[in-house]
């Protein structure tokens, strides 16, 4: 059954079928990180047009095999990866500016990619900093990055997208043409409604900014918390600056404040009196104003580092107490660690917050800021620092950092907006073709090797 319609496929494709016993097939099927690295599809499907991208959907849904979906393969939860059938859309890559500042992509470019060709026109976007991150993933789970306190998410960006549905049939959405599921994608479409072959951007004007750094080697990491908390979530929207708490065996712990700035002299200041609060040697460095894209490059997005380890996170809506902060950082720095931990602080407000939760997808728009603990994947220490940290957590998730933990994954990913997505999940793909765990109406259609 499956080698006719494989063979039906190969008529109608016009990039590659990789089988398991394809010259190039292991390199195909394996994702940038550990997670969902063992999984061995059935068949990578390389596509290179929308008309291999119907293909691909439909060979799934007509053998009743479980698809993933992957564009740059990041995901930390390993859902682009699949024993069944993988839909490989990394070579859609096109990348189109028109004279009105927006921008047509495909859903194979990645991050590095759409940076450079935006700079040459003096346009950027606000998003991440990891070079080979897809755009489509990123957009589509919602998007922050450094000028996101100015600017907002990259998913805020988005104006219009083009989708292959379950049925096969190609739609073009925006605000006015299926306006669900245009809404839908704005935090919560990947790979749950279709598989979006394009994204229509705004793009802004290239701003100049400035890289800022405080280092605090002499300080008591517990104090520069307490200050950060305090102050990064309600710095003008021209700061955007994240701290870094990192443990390696055998020393003490580190607090890192780094970021941009859009208005240095105001970095300046207001760097100064962070530092005037940590005290105990504390060192401020502010660069000279560069443009975005080359600020960027200098500062590496310490989430392409996670490798073989994990990565837990949850949103906060207030402060962190004194003595969780404490017990945090003991924890972190605890004897008998033979890895790198790190513990990662990054502030929301500014333009994320000033959208409604429910005028996205996106539903997080309240919070003060994201905690990370990333460590070694052998390493108890990250589920510890997560448990210590979930009972002063708004227990809400961003759903570009899946956590296959969860015990309410609906209510951490989506809250509020659960019931209107499960309603656009029925509408559009009532069969349950694209399926993963934590997906929205998990489970109630079962398909052959689900992953």
């Amino acid at each position: 059954m499956i080698d006719r319609h494989l063979l039906r496929l190969r008529r109608n494709f016009d990039g590659e079928v990789l089988t398991r016993d394809h010259a190039g097939y292991d390199s195909a099927r394996r994702p940038v990180g550990a997670a969902g690295a063992t999984r061995r599809p059935l068949v990578v499907l390389r596509c290179r047009s929308v008309r291999d991208v119907v293909a691909a959907v439909g060979y799934a849904r007509d053998t009743g095999v479980a698809l993933a979906v992957r564009g740059g393969g990041h995901c930390f939860a390993g859902r682009s990866s699949t024993d069944g059938v993988l839909i490989d859309v990394s070579g859609l890559g096109n990348v189109d500016l028109s004279d009105d500042g927006r921008v047509t992509v495909g859903a194979g470019v990645r991050l590095g990619q759409l940076y450079g060709a935006l700079h040459a026109r003096g346009q950027t976007l606000p998003a991440g900093c990891g070079a080979t991150v897809g755009i489509a993933g990123l957009v589509l789970g919602g998007g922050i990055g450094l000028l996101g306190r100015r600017h907002g998410l990259t998913c805020d960006r988005l104006i219009a997208a083009t989708v292959v549905l379950a049925d096969g049939s190609v739609v073009d959405c925006d605000e006015h043409r299926d306006p669900d599921l245009f809404w839908a994608l704005h935090g919560a479409g990947g790979g749950q409604f279709g598989v979006v072959t394009s994204l229509r951007l705004a793009t802004i004007t290239e701003p100049m900014t400035a890289r800022i750094v405080l280092t605090c080697p002499e300080a008591d990491p517990a104090r520069v918390v307490a200050l950060w908390q305090a102050s990064a979530p309600d710095a003008p929207d021209c700061i955007s600056t994240s701290l870094e708490l990192t443990s390696e065996p055998g020393r003490p712990v580190r607090a890192i404040v780094s970021g941009v700035a859009l208005d240095a002299d105001r970095a300046d200041e207001w760097l100064h009196d962070l530092a005037r609060g940590v005290a105990a040697g504390a060192r401020v460095f502010v660069a000279d104003p560069v443009p975005f894209t080359v600020a960027k490059q200098a500062l590496a997005d310490p989430r392409q580092d996670v490798g073989d380890g994990r990565l837990r996170s949850e949103y906060f809506t207030r402060a962190m107490p004194a003595d969780a902060v404490t017990a945090l950082i003991t924890l972190l720095g605890g004897r008998g660690a033979r890895h790198r931990r790190r513990l990662t602080f990054t502030p929301m407000g500014g333009a994320y917050n000033r959208v409604a939760p429910a005028a996205t997808a996106f539903v997080h728009r309240r919070e003060r800021y994201l905690l990370e603990h990333v460590g070694h994947r052998s390493d108890s220490w990250v589920d510890a620092s997560w448990t210590l940290a979930h009972r002063h957590s708004s227990h809400r998730v961003y759903p570009n950092f899946p956590d296959p933990l969860l015990d309410r994954p609906a209510d951490a990913y989506w809250g509020a907006n659960h019931a209107r997505l499960a309603a656009v999940k029925r509408s559009y793909d009532p069969q349950h073709v694209f399926d993963f765990p934590q997906a929205l109406g998990h489970g109630r259609q079962p398909t052959k090797g689900n992953p």
